[in-house]
């Protein structure tokens, strides 16, 4: 009796943890479809509460599955978890809307740099979904354009006065997803794509701790996270190319052996440069440990090289200029003006609002200096997640899909407490509405989040002391290289 009850606690395991993810995406089913982003932003947010503690409990059960069923686990899991996003339109984001039109442009042989949506000379490319009229322009998701006569005109482009700001390679993805698309295809194709690419991050996430040896549970902190499905899918954010890229560039990057590596590495992080420059802030966790100039340019001439080749067609094909929006971009968001906003909220709680910016210049100085002294070559994720993360809290940023590649640097390192992040950006994106001030909203969910952090790190380290003391006690030699987190239990 005792070994029969012996042979189905793996069973038991398992299928726990797959009822744990099965829960997770029925909420998040109903989760999505609920659309109340501007009709209900408190009701959206409980919703969103509940996906995240939810996902807390399957993160929890999956440590009890055998070590052996982990793969199977997570990657149904990721299935699963990865399909709610297909149940309904993009529900808290337009962004898509510009991507089909960018690709839908492109195949038209017109650059997306020389037009704004809502310009005359495009006007034979509109249809009725991304450029409504009549009663389908009521909505808060509806911005009018310019038009004649009485009957309302609008589209669900958002800023349709001005031109695109995405990169080149992005640029690229929109162009083949309208061309592989069939005719009259709308909001799918581009989250089917976003599903495959966040499919391609579990992959690669799986394959990289495999090879270091890591824990492969790992890889639900990004399979299993909510904001995938909210974000990397139904709202089909580029983001998600950005983070595969990524990832993938700071495998190479980590892989030991020839300097091509490195280069290849180099090349990735160069498009996932051009495809969002967000990505541009995991650089320096690349040059962790490097103190050879050559190693370094080894990663740094590949990436400034594949990103300037990839503007390079559309500098030669566009009127205009190839950044489009992004000056003003940055300018609306207020990181041009600390006084505005709920940018720079933590900063701003201690600090003028004028100091704001050069503070953060010279704390982001001495955390990628940190990192490129003290970090291990080995695990560049580490150091990128240092760094990224740090950024988060300085800038606090609004937008909850911003934090979709710290989702993956978290996966990759496997600190936790920095998945408190993402939690901050959904709760000052959605449940910030609910507020008079969405800088209070900011400065107290990052507030959080940065506490989480700090005591958590104080926790680790207290511990981390008094297993080498003990360790040291009986003769073992604590190694001279310090990692910027957790190191892996590679077997020997």
């Amino acid at each position: 009796m005792k070994l029969r009850t012996a042979l189905t606690v793996p069973a038991l395991s398992t299928l726990s943890s797959l009822s744990a993810v099965a829960a997770l995406a029925t909420v998040l089913v109903r989760t999505i479809r609920y659309d109340g982003y501007f009709t209900d932003p408190a009701g959206l947010s409980w919703r969103y509460a509940g996906c995240w503690a939810l996902f807390v409990v399957a993160l929890f059960v999956l440590h009890r599955v055998p070590a052996a069923r982990v793969v199977p686990v997570v990657l149904a899991g990721a299935v699963a978890v990865t399909a709610t996003g297909l149940v309904a339109p993009p529900r808290t984001s337009t962004d898509s809307y510009r991507y089909a039109w960018d690709g839908r442009v492109q195949s038209a042989a017109v650059s997306p740099y020389d037009h704004a949506p809502q310009d005359p000379e495009l006007a034979r490319l509109r249809d009725p979904w991304l450029f409504p009229t009549g009663a389908a322009c009521t909505g808060p998701d509806r911005a009018r354009v310019p038009h004649t006569g009485n009957t309302p005109h609008c589209t669900r482009i958002n800023r349709p006065a001005v031109h695109t700001i995405y990169p080149p390679v992005a640029e690229a993805y929109f162009l083949a997803v309208d061309r592989l698309s069939p005719d009259g295809a709308r909001h799918k194709p581009l989250q089917i794509g976003a599903g495959l690419l966040s499919l391609g991050v579990t992959g690669a996430l799986l394959l990289i701790l495999r090879r270091r040896g890591s824990d492969l549970r790992r890889a639900a902190y990004w399979a299993w996270c909510p904001a995938v499905p909210v974000e990397a899918v139904n709202n089909a954010h580029i983001d998600v190319l950005g983070v595969l890229l990524a990832v993938a560039g700071l495998g190479l990057v980590a892989l030991p052996g020839p300097g091509r590596r490195r280069a290849g590495g180099g090349l990735l992080l160069g498009a996932a440069v051009a495809t969002k420059l967000m990505p541009a802030i995991v650089l320096p966790g690349a040059l962790a440990g490097v103190r050879r100039v050559r190693d370094a340019a080894a990663v740094l001439l590949p990436a400034a090289a594949f990103t300037a080749l990839a503007y390079l067609p559309y500098v030669l094909f566009s009127h205009g200029s190839v950044f489009g929006y992004l000056g003003g971009y940055v300018e609306e968001e207020g990181y041009e003006d600390p006084a505005a906003g709920s940018r720079y909220a933590l900063l701003r709680l201690a600090l003028p609002a004028e100091w704001a910016l050069p503070v953060v210049l010279a704390a982001m100085a001495g955390v990628c200096g940190y990192v490129w002294w003290r970090g291990d070559p080995r695990r560049p994720w580490s150091g990128a997640l240092l760094v990224t993360g740090w950024a988060f809290l300085l800038l606090t940023p609004g937008y909850s899909w911003y934090a979709l590649l710290l989702v993956a640097l978290v996966a990759l390192d496997g600190r936790w407490e920095w998945l408190g992040v993402p939690v901050a950006g959904a709760v000052v994106y959605v449940t910030g509405q609910v507020f008079a001030s969405r800088g209070a909203v900011s400065a107290t969910a990052y507030g959080v989040a940065a506490v989480l952090v700090l005591v958590t790190a104080v926790v680790r380290g207290r511990r981390s002391a008094r297993t080498w003391a003990g360790r040291e006690g009986s003769g073992i030699a604590r190694p001279r290289s310090v990692a910027v987190g957790p190191r892996d239990h590679r077997p020997r």
